[in-house]
């Protein structure tokens, strides 16, 4: 096998199965997040509450700095 695709399929390979880790993480925080949290946000965010729309979004990307300078 040429070298050169091999390195590229192991690159797809592990983009794919790091692209499936973080929405399987971010969906279980999101689920956690809910959990100790005392209103429903799914229930806020589709009545257009934007603070709590802003608050989760916060959460997702401190997560993601979190996770992103524990891989690097």
């Amino acid at each position: 096998m040429n070298p050169i695709f091999q390195n590229f399929t192991l690159m797809f390979g592990y983009g794919i199965g790091g692209a499936l880790m973080m929405s399987l993480a971010l969906t279980i925080l999101v689920k956690v997040w809910n959990w100790i949290t005392p209103i429903d946000e799914w229930e806020e965010l589709k009545k257009g509450n934007i603070a709590v729309a802003i608050v989760l979004a916060a959460v997702i990307i401190a997560f993601a700095i979190v996770i992103s300078s524990a891989a690097s």
